[in-house]
């Protein structure tokens, strides 16, 4: 059997060590001195949902696989298929459904509520990548893990796929600066740190695009890529208008935030209120990527 926790773990620790130092060497933007109360609040957050994948979720998608295969449920466990061709199908499938998961994240307002810890953050680092509300991955993984089931996706396309995964939003959400040639040529096979800062943007529209992980194809092809943000790269403003004081960098605040709105104790001000801001566009419908 695969050990993928350990597989997943050492690529991890790897990736975010070398993005880590890339940040100090080549930094993007200019970032706060004062890093402590962020870098804490979004590891935790990434410790919390190791552990409640690990206790709560053992299964999840790598166990989904290795369970279809043994039932024979899925697609691919049901026709006969070069096994390579199975897992290129099911890795590039897996990851438009990661893509169209996340535009949902932005257009269902009880979506929206959880995904928006991840935008509260106001810098953008390599440790974002890890900000991500335990509920949010809860969902993930189960829509994977659906997913996985009912393709019938060979065990290593689905540890492919997580690997990935991880590694490349670490990657896009490193501060890290490329040449010009380089992030211009990477782009058209790769979601760059350039292209999703865009889409961390305070100006709704540019949040609105760039919804991308891995692959940026579906952002080109249902018209939702922005190749430039407003203000550029360094003027760009990052998280949310209505949570710019000291609180994302929370734990316990940013973990309270998707009940906050329905038990009304969110407070902001009326000056925050609009026009950016909080909800998705049309209260919540959903509408087809344009």
């Amino acid at each position: 059997m695969i050990n993928e926790g350990l597989i997943r773990l050492s690529i991890f620790l790897g990736v975010f060590a070398i993005l880590a130092v890339i940040e100090v060497a080549l930094p993007r933007r200019t970032e706060p001195q004062d890093r402590k109360h962020r870098w804490l609040t979004n590891l935790g957050m990434s410790v919390l949902n190791s552990a409640m994948l690990r206790f709560v979720l053992p299964v999840a998608a790598v166990g989904a696989a290795l369970w279809a295969a043994e039932v024979g449920w899925g697609l691919f466990n049901m026709v006969v298929i070069d096994p390579v061709v199975a897992g290129i199908i099911c890795f590039v499938a897996l990851d438009f459904f990661i893509w169209l998961e996340h535009w949902a994240s932005h257009k269902i307002l009880f979506l929206w509520h959880i995904h928006k810890v991840h935008h509260a953050d106001p810098h953008f680092d390599v440790t974002t990548a890890l900000r991500f509300h335990p509920l949010e991955i809860a969902i993930s993984m189960a829509w994977k893990a659906l997913l996985v089931v009912l393709m019938g996706a060979p065990v290593l396309a689905v540890v492919a796929f997580e690997v990935v995964l991880n590694a490349a939003a670490m990657f896009n959400h490193s501060n890290i600066k490329l040449p010009v040639w380089a992030d211009r040529w990477l782009r058209k096979v790769i979601v760059t740190p350039d292209m999703h800062r865009i889409h961390h943007s305070r100006i709704r529209r540019e949040t609105d695009s760039n919804y991308g992980f891995n692959f940026p194809f579906w952002d080109y092809l249902f018209g939702t890529y922005t190749a430039d943000p407003e203000k550029g790269q360094t003027g760009l403003e990052i998280g949310l208008t209505q949570y710019a004081g000291p609180e994302p960098r929370q734990l316990g605040w940013s973990l309270w935030l998707p009940f906050a709105a329905y038990f009304k104790r969110e407070r902001r001000k009326p000056s925050e209120a609009v026009p950016r801001t909080d909800a998705p566009q049309d209260g919540g419908k959903v509408q087809g990527p344009r």
